[in-house]
Parts: structure tokens; C-alpha cells; sequence
């Protein structure tokens, strides 16, 4: 009998994952309970909000609305969402106990039940119940002829309190609008924190009224009103999301430096060689705003009370702006070496006892805490600023992984071991282009790590990073999504939920969703396809996209052409995303067709191969009149020449040279031409 109950539940538990197979929820809840049934949705359907929220459940509330009846098209008659117990009859009954403060440790869960009467969402905050509104809006489904909910039992809550995006407006100016549409994007996907990248060597992108050099020296004229931080503030706390400033220090200066240079470093030393007078002074060196991408000498001086006496002032004047907790400052790569050239400042360090520039790093970081609490500020900096004297207030920003030559993860562990709070970066840099499956895999805590559940209580979760030295407006949202929402549902999620297959799949659903809050990583790819093909057509263009990724990990920017902050950023290596579409389509061939040589497997292989062939073709006639796509024909002519070679093999219509058809695929791997890479390469070696 026991037995008979075992099979029972697990015919339960199969049919159950088969039903919530249809779903593309993501996040992916905690608990979820399909249930047999549906709720149709027709012009009548309502919401009405009961409890002691935030005015801007409201604004959510109406906001969800217009997007359901965009979705529908059903002219829905309800129009504005605006006080409380407005309609008791709704369809859609939202009860929330309390307003949630933005920020950390806040009550974010929800409970959500779907049934063929009508909708409930409980939630003990506001914050609870806007994401449960997201989750509606994923449930939606359609026929032929109406749209619908699936009867449903939803209890959901985050796994980490921070889960954050971080852009960086310093490099590549970002304006307003971008801003705030990857803010809706963030909301969408249950995020929580944005993190502003204000300032760097590049560029200072915050208006200052008191210290209006900055932006007429230091801005090429690209920065923020004041009117529009408070205005970006306002529109991130209304979706549940705090905004954190940061501005660079003492490294990444030279923005800082180019308005003030009398706080550098650097020493420059004049001789003055006539008979008369033979003697060496110093003098103030000059900078200016650095136009390449990289990590750069220019250093405030913390030797220098006057350095302090304007960061002092910056903060009284920044920290205001800005509603939340914390306040980056940055803290990273900086190299020292003009602090080493500098003899008044070896002096400073030799009086205070510092033995080198990292202890006088944790000097100069010290001096910032007290201003910033002055305003009820938490000081946050890269994992950099942790050192043996660090202030254990500060919080831990890990970043420093195998591409640095540390172990992926290890600075979060010591710092959660030394007693800092701390989030996790490493494995979140969606602007090294690499795949979905790398960002999604790693986990904050991994399954290896030994901690007690005070360390592990520190680990406040993670951080997607898109610095912008390769993105402009026009290919920002590119880069930021859909991965992040993958980065997302690591920080929400169970740990279990690691199946690759059904994010993909969901994937493809939000990414397509985004566009309702106008994220733009899908129509901008048209339009630097049709810059590259002089306004022919781009469906040749489009499939051949479908198998090249823009180069990784940085190596666009290394060996022949190095862009600037003013060069173009419109050319097929930024209509390239990863997670090349056909390369996984491909490769998922390719290995079905390796299991079991059935000739429909065969088909869909050598289906791809023509495929290329033709792609080829296609591009050398279309580039008659497009000088842009000449970047791109060797890479075409090498996937062409290696799936002629190919095809013979497979299909056997005559003996192929091994050798010479392993050096056609070894010229797919070449990483030389147009700043892409040929995403099937992997794939064709298997085929040898």
C-alpha cells in the first residue's frame, strides 16, 4: 500500500511539472501549485486595494492595468487605480497590511491565489504585492479567441535582499530615459537595487551647484540635473528599487582631477637651469578627461587636507539626492604609482606609520565614513578596500574572480568570514559577453562553501555590472538583457532552480516582454543592420548574427583598433549578442545527430551547413554596395568552406581530406576579423 501511495504522489508531482512546463514565469516562485481551471479575463475586470500601503501600490496598480490591456486589447473600463476599497467587487483583490520602505531586509513576499472567481494577492508590504502584480502579468495565456489566468497557488519571497544592476553612466553617458526604462525592466524581474556609476576617469556626470567646475571641466557637457537624480530617485522608489551613488575615489580620479588638480598626486618637477638660478620645484601637475578604456595612474592626494575638505563638500551636496542607504565610493585598481612618486606623500606615510599604499589606502577610506554618516550614509566599495584596519561598517562589493587571477567567489567568502557585510559581482559582468549558463550557474553561496549562518546571514546577495566602455544608448539595453533577468532569478530563486532548458525557454518569452517597458535590445539590432547593409535588406545580415558573438572578456578592446569614448559603436560586432541563437540551435543538433545518425538528425545539421553556405552568397553580393560588410566576409568564407567540407563527409558523396578539413575549422576559431567570433566552432570540431 505504501508503495502504491509513492507512485500516486509521484504521478501527482509529474503532472503537476508538466503544467507548470507551459508557464514563463521568471523569477521562478518558491512554491508554486497549478490547479485545475481558469479565470478569463473580459472589459469588466477590476482591481481594488485594501490594507495600509504606499500611494505607489496605486501607481502600480494603474500601471498594470495599461499593460494588461495592451497585452489584450480588451479596452478595459476601469482607467485609474486611486483609492482605497474603491471597488470591493474586483476581480483582482490585492490586501496589504503595510507601506514597504525601499531598501534591504524589507518584507518582499507575497502570497498570490488565482481561481475561476477571481484573483487575491496578499502581501504583509506594498512592495510584496507590486511583484506579485508582475507575476500576473507572466501568468497571462491565450487561445484562439480570449485571454486568460491559469487557476493557481503562488507563495514567493527572494532568496537574497539585494539583487542589483549597476550601469555606468561615466564612460558612455547614459540619459534619462535609458535609465528609467532598465529601471521598469528591473522592476519586471523582481530587482531591487540600482547601482549609478556617476563617476570616473572619463567623465562626472552629477550637476554641482557649488562646485560648477565639474561639469563645465569635466562632463563634455553629458551629465544630471539635480531635478533629474531626484526625479530618477523618485521613479526607482516607486517601483520598489533604491538607487545607489557611487563616485570613484581615490583611483579613477581623473574627472575629479581635471576640475581640481590641486588634490592629484602626481608631481611634476620644473628646472630652472640659468647661471643665475640652478634649482627644482614642484609644481601642480594638469589633467584632463581621459578618452580611452583601461585603468589609468591618476590618484587623489590623501596626504592633502584639502582632498578631504571637497569630498566632505561633495557628499553634503550629493547624499541628499539620493534616498537610500548606502553610498559607493568606488575604492578600485588603484596602482599607487603616484602615490610612490610622490615624496610628500611617503613622508605622510612614514609620520602616521602606514607601511604601504594599501594601509594608506584604508587611511584615506577611513576619513569618508564620517562624512557620509553625517548624512545617514553606509560606506560600500569594491573588495579593494578590504584590508586588515577596514572600518567592519563598510560593505564588501566582490568583484575579483579567475579573470584576476583569484578564485571565483573568494573575496565574498573572506569577507563574510572577516565580518563585513557583502554582494557579490564576480560572475555577474555582463559586459564581458559571455553566456547566459556562465551568470546563471554561479551562485552568491555555492554549494562548496562552508559558513555559519551568521557569515552567510552577510551575504546580502548579488549585482549584474554593465560598465559602458563598449555600449552606447543605442546597444546599452543589448547588453543588459535578457541575461540579467537569468541573474535575477538566481538572486530570487531557490538555489535548486539551475535547468538551463526552461530558462532558455522562458527566456525567450520575457525578452520579448521587455519591449512593453521599452527596452530596446531588439529593435536597435535592426537599426545598425541596416546602417552596415546602406539600407538594403538585412535578413542575410540578421542569420548571420544568428551564429557570431561579440568578442569576450574584453579582448575587443586589446590589439588593433582601440575604441574611445567617441568611437562608433554601430558596426555587427554591437548588433552581436551572446548566446548566439543558431549556435545553441546548432549545437543542440549536433549532438542529438552524435547520439543517433537517423537521417532526420542528419537533416538538421546538414540543413545549418547549406544554410551557411548560401549565407555566404548572399553577403558578398549584398556588400557590393555596403563597405561595412566587408569586415565580416572571412569569417564568412571560412564557415562556408568548412561546411562544403562537411557536407561531403556527412552525406558521403566523396572521400574528404581530414586534415585539410580540420585546418577550415581551426580558421572558424580565428578571432581576427570584425570583433566577433564564429559561435560554432565547438560545434563543428565535434563533427570531425
Amino acid at each position: 500500500m505504501k508503495y502504491i501511495l509513492i507512485l500516486l504522489f509521484s504521478g501527482f508531482l509529474a503532472n503537476a511539472q508538466i503544467k507548470t512546463t507551459s508557464l514563463d514565469l521568471m523569477p521562478w516562485p518558491q512554491k508554486i501549485e497549478m490547479k485545475s481551471g481558469t479565470f478569463t479575463l473580459d472589459k469588466n475586470f477590476k482591481v481594488n486595494i485594501k490594507g495600509q500601503p504606499d500611494t505607489r501600490i496605486f501607481e502600480a496598480a494603474t500601471h498594470f492595468l495599461r499593460r494588461l490591456d495592451g497585452r489584450t486589447g480588451l479596452f478595459l473600463e476601469q482607467g485609474f487605480v486611486t483609492k482605497e476599497n474603491e471597488f470591493p467587487t474586483a476581480s483582482l483583490q490585492i490586501n496589504c497590511a503595510k507601506a514597504g520602505k525601499t531598501g534591504l531586509y524589507e518584507d518582499e513576499s507575497y502570497q498570490l491565489e488565482i481561481q475561476s472567481t477571481g484573483i487575491t494577492i496578499n502581501a504583509t508590504s506594498d512592495l510584496g504585492a507590486i511583484h506579485a502584480l508582475e507575476t500576473v502579468l507572466q501568468l497571462l495565456q491565450n487561445n484562439e479567441s480570449s485571454f486568460y489566468f491559469p487557476m493557481v497557488s503562488i507563495t514567493d519571497f527572494p532568496r537574497f535582499t539585494w539583487r542589483g544592476l549597476m550601469i555606468d553612466a561615466a564612460r558612455h553617458f547614459q540619459p534619462v530615459d535609458v535609465i528609467k526604462r532598465n529601471l521598469d525592466a528591473m522592476a519586471a524581474v523582481k530587482m531591487n537595487v540600482f547601482h549609478w556609476h556617476l563617476v570616473d576617469d572619463q567623465g562626472w556626470r552629477i550637476e554641482m551647484k557649488k562646485h560648477p567646475r565639474f561639469t563645465e571641466l569635466a562632463s563634455d557637457g553629458d551629465y544630471y540635473t539635480q531635478e533629474e537624480i531626484k526625479d530618477i530617485v523618485k521613479y526607482a522608489d516607486q517601483r520598489g528599487i533604491m538607487v545607489i551613488p557611487e563616485i570613484d575615489v581615490p583611483g579613477h580620479a581623473t574627472a575629479i582631477l581635471t576640475a581640481y588638480p590641486e588634490i592629484g598626486s602626481k608631481v611634476v618637477n620644473s628646472n630652472a637651469n640659468s647661471l643665475e638660478n640652478k634649482t627644482q620645484t614642484s609644481t601642480i601637475a594638469s589633467y584632463s578627461l581621459e578618452r580611452n578604456s583601461g585603468i589609468f595612474t591618476p590618484t587623489l592626494d590623501p596626504s592633502n587636507p584639502r582632498t578631504y575638505e571637497l569630498l566632505s563638500e561633495i557628499f553634503d551636496e550629493v547624499c541628499p539626492l539620493f534616498s537610500g542607504r548606502y553610498f559607493h565610493i568606488g575604492g578600485d585598481e588603484n596602482e599607487g604609482k603616484d602615490w610612490d612618486a610622490n615624496p610628500k606623500i611617503q613622508a605622510f606615510m612614514k609620520k602616521n606609520k602606514l607601511a604601504n599604499n594599501h594601509e594608506l589606502q584604508t587611511y584615506f577610506t577611513m576619513q569618508l565614513i564620517p562624512m557620509l554618516k553625517k548624512h545617514q550614509k553606509e560606506l560600500m566599495g569594491w573588495e579593494e578596500i578590504m584590508t586588515n584596519n577596514m572600518s567592519k561598517e563598510a560593505v564588501i562589493h566582490s568583484w575579483r574572480g579567475p579573470n584576476e587571477g583569484l578564485l571565483s567567489g573568494q573575496s565574498l567568502v573572506i569577507a563574510a568570514k572577516n565580518g563585513y557585510k557583502t554582494v557579490l559581482s564576480n560572475g555577474y559582468y555582463i559586459d564581458l559577453m559571455q553566456s547566459v549558463a556562465d551568470h546563471y550557474l554561479n551562485d552568491p553561496i555555492a554549494k562548496s562553501t562552508v559558513l555559519t549562518s551568521e557569515e552567510r546571514a552577510r551575504i546580502l546577495g548579488g549585482e549584474a555590472v554593465m560598465w559602458s566602455e563598449l555600449v552606447t544608448p543605442l546597444t546599452i539595453d543589448s547588453r543588459i538583457w535578457p541575461r540579467t533577468a537569468a541573474i535575477a532569478e538566481r538572486l530570487w530563486s531557490d538555489a535548486a532552480i539551475t535547468d538551463l532548458s526552461s530558462l532558455r525557454k522562458r527566456l525567450k518569452t520575457v525578452s520579448f516582454r521587455l519591449e512593453e517597458l521599452g527596452i530596446t535590445h531588439l529593435k536597435n539590432k535592426d537599426v545598425i543592420l541596416r546602417n552596415i547593409s546602406n539600407n538594403q535588406k538585412t535578413e542575410v545580415l540578421e542569420d548571420f548574427s544568428k551564429i557570431c558573438e561579440p568578442l569576450k572578456i574584453y579582448t575587443r578592446n586589446s590589439g588593433g583598433t582601440e575604441y574611445k569614448v567617441y568611437s562608433p559603436l554601430t558596426l555587427f560586432a554591437d548588433a552581436c549578442t551572446p548566446d548566439a541563437e543558431d549556435a545553441v540551435a546548432f549545437e543542440a543538433a549536433v549532438n542529438q545527430y552524435l547520439e543517433n545518425k537517423s537521417p532526420e538528425n542528419q537533416n538538421r545539421v546538414t540543413d545549418f551547413l547549406k544554410k551557411w553556405i548560401e549565407i555566404n552568397s548572399k553577403l558578398i553580393a549584398l556588400s557590393s554596395n555596403a563597405p561595412l560588410i566587408q569586415p565580416i566576409l572571412p569569417l564568412s568564407k571560412n564557415i562556408s568552406e568548412a561546411s562544403q567540407q562537411l557536407l561531403l563527409k556527412i552525406e558521403k558523396k566523396q572521400a574528404v581530406n581530414t586534415a585539410v578539413l580540420c585546418d577550415l575549422i581551426e580558421q572558424c576559431n580565428s578571432k581576427k576579423y570584425a570583433d566577433v567570433e564564429l559561435a560554432v566552432y565547438s560545434s563543428l570540431k565535434k563533427l570531425l
